[in-house]
């Protein structure tokens, strides 16, 4: 008989169900509490206008646990000494989208061979979570894969949708299931419309497939999330950070009928993935917040313990320590330096 299922498929690998991994990698009620807290500081800094700035800041990926825990320390200090004017959140993002190939992220490549060892890599994303947490420091995540929250969204405090998945139906409707507040991007094209279509989607119910916790297929019927909101990262056609394009983002947030609250992204097209003008470009953007733009909510920055990035792949043994395998980063002192300056200006 001639066959005409999984043609292409090479291997279907059963993976443990959420709760099986959630019970195997569980939270603490003190991590549970800090989740819940964060997500409530969040909520304020994105639509009370007179709460903290917020700041998404952190490694453009996670790639070497040992090194993003030595980051994290650091940042843990960095938050407390700043936490009046500023409500920090670290970046810890396991996956990455891709243009064509590469790397897909640690849930996906754990091993960083070309594995793909994903029950490895949703547990190994699940225990970084809670050393995070442990530290006493908010987390964020980009979520692409549409399965990946049902292992890890107990863990994330804020969460973002991506360029390249704004316009995706199916990550509006997983938004609108999500527990915790949620940045839409615009398009790489810089295009703002698709966020704002993105938010209304996944303000409303919804009901799509998805897996239940005991890995079933199903389907979800969702509330809505009420908690989403606009980011801009700029795109193809330059950046979008500066004072005529947040106020055309305002106004345009206004004649859709949502709250004006915008979180600029410091890096990516914004700062032409240069990170050597990404501190200006926040140093900016921060200006506008003083100055009385309350519109402006909070900033995104990638930052890790050495400026830049390397080419991968590569060996593993010749991989530098701390320094991004993704998009370039700023350094730890410049990071400190800016988000100390910052807290002075607001």
């Amino acid at each position: 008989m001639e066959k005409v299922s999984d043609v292409n498929v090479l291997n279907n690998t059963p993976l443990p169900s959420p709760a099986v991994l959630m019970s195997q990698v569980a939270r603490s009620q003190d991590q549970a509490q800090l989740v819940s807290e964060s997500r409530s500081a969040i909520c304020d800094s994105l639509f009370v206008p007179d709460s903290r700035f917020l700041l998404i800041v952190g490694p453009c990926s996670i790639h070497d646990t040992e090194a993003c825990r030595s980051y994290a320390e650091k940042l843990a200090g960095l938050a407390e000494e700043v936490k009046d004017k500023i409500l920090v959140v670290m970046r810890v993002y396991f996956e990455k989208p891709r243009t064509t190939v590469g790397w897909k992220g640690l849930i996906m490549d754990p091993d960083l061979d070309g594995s793909d060892n994903i029950p490895k890599g949703l547990a190994k994303a699940r225990e970084f979570l809670t050393e995070i947490l442990g530290l006493g420091l908010p987390t964020a995540t980009e979520l692409l894969d549409p399965i990946t929250p049902q292992y890890i969204s107990d863990l994330i405090s804020w969460s973002a949708i991506g360029a390249r998945t704004s316009e995706s139906q199916t990550h509006r409707q997983m938004a609108s299931g999500l527990s915790m507040p949620l940045g839409f991007k615009n398009t790489t094209a810089g295009d703002v419309i698709a966020a704002i279509n993105a938010i209304k989607a996944a303000s409303n119910p919804q009901t799509f497939l998805g897996v239940s916790q005991e890995g079933v297929a199903s389907a979800v019927s969702t509330a809505g999330n009420p908690h989403c909101h606009l980011i801009l990262r700029g795109g193809d056609k330059g950046p979008n950070f500066d004072p005529d394009s947040i106020k055309q983002t305002r106004d345009t947030l206004l004649k859709h009928n949502l709250a004006p609250g915008i979180l600029v992204d410091a890096s990516h097209a914004n700062c032409g993935k240069d990170c050597t003008r990404m501190p200006g470009v926040f140093e900016d953007i921060v200006k506008q917040r003083a100055k009385g733009d309350r519109s402006i909510i909070g900033a995104m920055l990638e930052s890790h313990l050495e400026a830049g990035a390397q080419k991968f792949p590569q060996p593993l043994d010749r991989l530098k320590y701390g320094q991004s395998i993704t998009d370039q980063c700023i350094d730890w002192e410049t990071t400190e330096r800016v988000v100390k300056e910052a807290a002075d200006r607001l």
